[in-house]
C-alpha cells in the first residue's frame, strides 16, 4: 500500500488539531499519505483556520502527510480507508437551543441526554446515514469511526438503518474515567484498569483494577468526598452520596449524575443558564479564543487550551482505534460496537459501549454476562428510547419522536414531553426536513 487515505467530515472542528498530533505521533505505524478535511460552507472559514494549522503542524513534524481541504465531500471519501466524523448540525447554536428549551418545562438541557440528546439524534441521524450511502459508492471498504454525538443513538441508526457494518463509535467519556482514576490515585493511567460496560454516557466501570488487583470497592470509598475528579469538564461534581454509592458498588460515568442526582444537576443547570449562559454558549467563548490562537502563523503545536473545551482525549482514542485497527494489534479499548450477545440483557443486534480487542476485522466485544441488576432498567430503558429515536430520526414520524421524548427518564410526563417537542420542532425546523414532509404526507 502506498498510505492511507483518511477523511475527517466537520474537519473544521476545534478538535481536528488534537487529531492531527495523534496521527503525527503514530506516523511510523500508520503511514497516513493524505488527510482530507471537509466542512459544509458555513463551516469553510473556521476550515482554513484549522486547515492552515494542520499544514503548520505537519510540516514541523517532519511527516509527509498530504492535508487536503475541501467542501466537496465526495471528493475526500472517494478510495478512503478510514472516516471518521465528528460534525455538529446547526453547530453551537443548535446546541444552546437543546439546552434552553427543556429548561424552560423543568427539564435537564443537556447536548446528549434527555430531549437535547433526542433533537441531536434527530439532527444527525440523516446526515450521517447520508454519508453511509456515499460511503458505500465512494468507499466501500473503509472504515466509518463515528465520535458525533450523541454516539451511542448514531451508531445504533448506522448498524440498524445503513449497509455499513465497519463502523464504530467513539468516546472520551472511558479514557476520562481511567485518567480520572489514575489522578485519584495519584499513579500513571497505564497501572489503572477498568471493565467497562454499557451504552455511550451510561457507561460503568464494572470492575477497577490496579496493577491487576481488583480495588473498586476502596475507590468507592473515596468517590464518597466530594470533588473526587472523577467527571468531565462539562459536568459539574456534585459529589456522590456516601450510602448510594457504597450500595451501588459499581463505578458510575459522569453523565449518571443526570439520572441519579436529577433535581441536583437541574438546580445547577438554571442557575448557570442565568449567570454564565448554558454549556454551548459558554463553549462558544472557549471556541472564539481557540480559534484566535489557531489564526497565529507562528502557532504549529495544538495549543493545550483545547482541553478546556471539554473533549480531551478524543482524537487521542480514535488515532489508537484505527492504529490498532491497521495493525491488526489486538489490544484492548472501550468502544461502541454491535452487542452480539456480549452484555445478555441488551439486544444482540443493537449498539452497546464496552471493552473490545481491537482486530483488523474490527472490535471485538469482550462479554460479561449480565449486568448487574441495580443498573440493569436504566441501561434497558436508555436502549429502548436510543432505538425508538433513531426510528424517529429515520421515519420523521411525530409520534414516534413523542413517544421517544416520553420513555426518556428524565422527562417527567407525556404531557411535558409534548410541550418539549413542539417548540422544539419549530426552533430546530430547517434541520429537520423528515418531519416536514412526514407531515405533508401525514
Amino acid at each position: 500500500m502506498s498510505g492511507l487515505k483518511i477523511a475527517t467530515i466537520g474537519g473544521g472542528s476545534s478538535y481536528t488539531p488534537e487529531l492531527v498530533e495523534g496521527f503525527i505521533k503514530r506516523y511510523e505505524e500508520l503511514p497516513i499519505k493524505e488527510l482530507w478535511l471537509v466542512d459544509i460552507p458555513a463551516g469553510e472559514e473556521k476550515l482554513k483556520i484549522v486547515g492552515a494549522l494542520a499544514k503548520r503542524m505537519v510540516e514541523k513534524a517532519g511527516v509527509p502527510i498530504e492535508i487536503h481541504l475541501t467542501l466537496d465531500r465526495r471528493a475526500a471519501l472517494a478510495n478512503a480507508d478510514f472516516v471518521t466524523t465528528q460534525f455538529r448540525v446547526g453547530q453551537l447554536d443548535a446546541r444552546a437551543k437543546d439546552e434552553r428549551i427543556p429548561l424552560k418545562y423543568g427539564v435537564i438541557g443537556q447536548e446528549t441526554n434527555g430531549p437535547g440528546g433526542l433533537f441531536k439524534g434527530l439532527r444527525t441521524i440523516p446526515v450521517i446515514l447520508e454519508i453511509c450511502k456515499e460511503m458505500e459508492e465512494l468507499c466501500p471498504n473503509a472504515w466509518l469511526v463515528n465520535f458525533t454525538n450523541p454516539a451511542g443513538m448514531v451508531t445504533e441508526a448506522v448498524l440498524r438503518y445503513s449497509n455499513i457494518k465497519k463502523v464504530v463509535g467513539l468516546c472520551n467519556v472511558p479514557i476520562g474515567m481511567r485518567m480520572g482514576v489514575a489522578k485519584m490515585l495519584e499513579v500513571e493511567p497505564e497501572r489503572v484498569w477498568i471493565d467497562f460496560a454499557g451504552l455511550n454516557h451510561m457507561v460503568y466501570g464494572l470492575n477497577v483494577y490496579l496493577d491487576g488487583k481488583v480495588i473498586t470497592e476502596e475507590l468507592i470509598d473515596r468517590l464518597t468526598s466530594a470533588e473526587s475528579g472523577i467527571t468531565m469538564k462539562n459536568i459539574v461534581d456534585m459529589g456522590w452520596n456516601k450510602e448510594f454509592i457504597k450500595a451501588l458498588k459499581i463505578l458510575p460515568c459522569p453523565y449518571h449524575r443526570y439520572y441519579y442526582q436529577t433535581s441536583k444537576m437541574l438546580e445547577h443547570e438554571l442557575e448557570a443558564a442565568e449567570k454564565e449562559g448554558t454549556r454551548a454558549e459558554v463553549v462558544k467563548q472557549v471556541e472564539a479564543e481557540l480559534f484566535e490562537m489557531y489564526k497565529d502563523p507562528e502557532l504549529n503545536v495544538k495549543p493545550p487550551q483545547l482541553e478546556k473545551r471539554g473533549g480531551a482525549f478524543y482524537s487521542d482514542a480514535a488515532c489508537s482505534l484505527i492504529t490498532s485497527i491497521y495493525n491488526d494489534k489486538r489490544d484492548i479499548q472501550p468502544v461502541n460496537t454491535i452487542n452480539n450477545g456480549a452484555i445478555a440483557s441488551i439486544p444482540a443486534d443493537s449498539a452497546i459501549e464496552i471493552n473490545c480487542v481491537i482486530t483488523k476485522d474490527g472490535p471485538k466485544p469482550i462479554a460479561i454476562g449480565d449486568l448487574p441488576v441495580p443498573v440493569r432498567g436504566l441501561v434497558q430503558q436508555i436502549k429502548s428510547f436510543e432505538r425508538v429515536a433513531a426510528e424517529a430520526a429515520v421515519t420523521g414520524d411525530y409520534g414516534t419522536a413523542l413517544l421517544a421524548m416520553t420513555i426518556n427518564p428524565l422527562v417527567p410526563s407525556d404531557e411535558v414531553a409534548q410541550k418539549i417537542l413542539d417548540e422544539m420542532l419549530e426552533a430546530h425546523k430547517e434541520y429537520l426536513p423528515q418531519f416536514q414532509l412526514a407531515h405533508i404526507h401525514g
